[in-house]
């Protein structure tokens, strides 16, 4: 399974500096993909045109040929609606009316399209922001990200029994949203706060815990892009190693091992972003198969590269690609959903070369836990810091004080951070504030209780 992605307050003699980062920092939510296919390859949905009128449509993607279902409202939808695809078949939809975000669940009913409203969320400062998060790994619960002046909330907007629930705040303006286990507990952020913006862990389960993941050097900014729970391959956009100058890299959850800068992901006049990790490969991160969406002068393609590999492969897109979206399989082939007039809903399988018999290995990855830990490169050359903390009972190498198990990278603190606004999850009723200046507000004939249905 994969996970992946995609403005603080300040005096008015700094304002156009911190504007310009705020822009940059926002970036990888502006370059959404073409749909949104669920953790488990099932469905996507998508906000597709008809003439001048947009409407939802879902793909259904594991019977033997892909089919997409039409979900069209009363009236067409607004250009850049989110959707999100549910495992249940049904289809959330965010909508967005004179500063007030609505969800409801959009689903087939013969000819037309049934709608279940499940509530709304609000924010009446100036400069806020609020969009859907990433796909959850369950497929029955859908979150959202609600960035205010001065801090960021987590949204519980669909699967919870009181309509959308308050889970978490964070200090700092959030961007992102990387899932980095199976069950929707660990969410990865990239948090802009004091002009650098740097990646923090959000427990979910532990009213919005928040410890810091990527902290490769002191003025670096440095966010995750994409994430695989069964291996722990972490793909990273940084400017530690060239600052200025972000470039892409990768890491391994819960390894010691520094965060690596290939040279044959740099490129000069394209912008490369992955999208989709190969899963499965619980032992061999180095191993996996990692999409490529890359954009230059002579238009978009698709590269394939894995990290023991020196050298991207360079291979056309299907017309009509769905651009960003596509999913890998754990045999290693890469499903890309496009729509042409002739083929309005179709999926182009493409092979992931085959890893070379002579491939130079990385070095062993050294995973010691599943818990996410900070990846620092200190100093840039790959060497990691020695240390002499005490080692784990299990003998796995050093852990933090206090944190048994928990592996460490020197100068960097891991030790959980207390949330800057505890929060009690559900605990918010209609009209209740967040310290953001988030509130819920209580929606005619909203059903926020939903049960799961049978798929359509």
């Amino acid at each position: 399974m994969t996970a992946c992605a995609t403005e603080p307050a300040a005096d008015h003699a700094n304002q156009n500096t911190v504007n310009t980062k705020n822009a940059a920092h926002e970036n990888g939510r502006a370059s959404r993909p073409g749909c949104v296919i669920t953790a488990d390859g099932t469905y996507a949905a998508r906000l597709a045109l008809d003439g001048e009128c947009w409407f939802p449509e879902r793909w259904t993607l594991d019977g033997h040929e892909p089919y997409a279902v039409p979900l069209p409202s009363h009236q067409p939808e607004e250009p850049g609606t989110e959707v999100l695809p549910m495992t249940d078949g049904r289809v959330l939809i965010h909508r967005v009316t004179a500063g007030r975000h609505a969800f409801s669940l959009l689903y087939p009913t013969g000819p037309g399209t049934g709608e279940l409203p499940l509530g709304a969320v609000e924010c009446a400062e100036e400069g806020s922001r609020l969009w859907l998060l990433p796909p959850a790994p369950d497929g029955e619960h859908a979150y959202a990200l609600a960035v205010g002046r001065a801090s960021t909330a987590v949204w519980l907007v669909a699967g919870g029994a009181f309509g959308p629930e308050h889970l978490a705040e964070i200090p700092g303006r959030c961007s992102g949203g990387v899932w980095l286990d199976g069950t929707g507990r660990m969410l990865a952020l990239d948090r802009f706060q004091d002009g650098r913006t740097k990646t923090v862990v959000v427990d979910l389960e532990r009213g919005g815990e928040v410890s810091p993941l990527l902290q490769i050097a002191e003025d670096s900014n440095d966010r995750l892009l994409l994430a695989d729970a069964d291996s722990g391959l972490l793909l990273i956009r940084s400017d530690a190693p060239s600052p200025g100058h972000a470039r892409l890299g990768w890491g391994v959850l819960g390894s010691t091992l520094p965060v690596r800068f290939p040279e044959c992901l740099r490129a000069s006049d394209c912008s490369v972003t992955p999208f989709a990790i190969q899963p499965g490969q619980v032992l061999t991160p180095e191993r996996c198969a990692v999409a490529l969406r890359i954009d230059g002068p002579g238009g978009t393609w698709v590269g394939m590269w894995r990290p023991v590999e020196r050298q991207v492969h360079h291979l056309p897109a299907p017309e009509g690609w769905l651009a960003g979206a596509g999913l890998l399989t754990g045999e290693g082939e890469l499903r890309l959903p496009y729509a042409t007039r002739a083929v309005p809903c179709g999926v182009a399988r493409l092979a992931a070369p085959a890893v070379p018999v002579d491939a130079e290995c990385a070095r062993p990855s050294e995973r010691v836990a599943a818990r996410p830990v900070p990846l620092q490169q200190a100093p840039l050359t790959g060497r990691a810091a020695p240390s002499s903390r005490p080692v784990g009972q299990d003998g796995t190498g050093p852990v933090a004080p206090g944190v048994p198990g928990l592996p460490f990278v020197s100068a960097v603190p891991i030790v959980p951070i207390a949330p800057a606004f505890p929060v009690a999850r559900a605990g918010r009723r209609a009209g209740d504030r967040t310290p953001g200046g988030w509130e819920r507000v209580e929606l005619a004939g909203a059903h926020p209780g939903h049960p799961p249905t049978t798929r359509p």
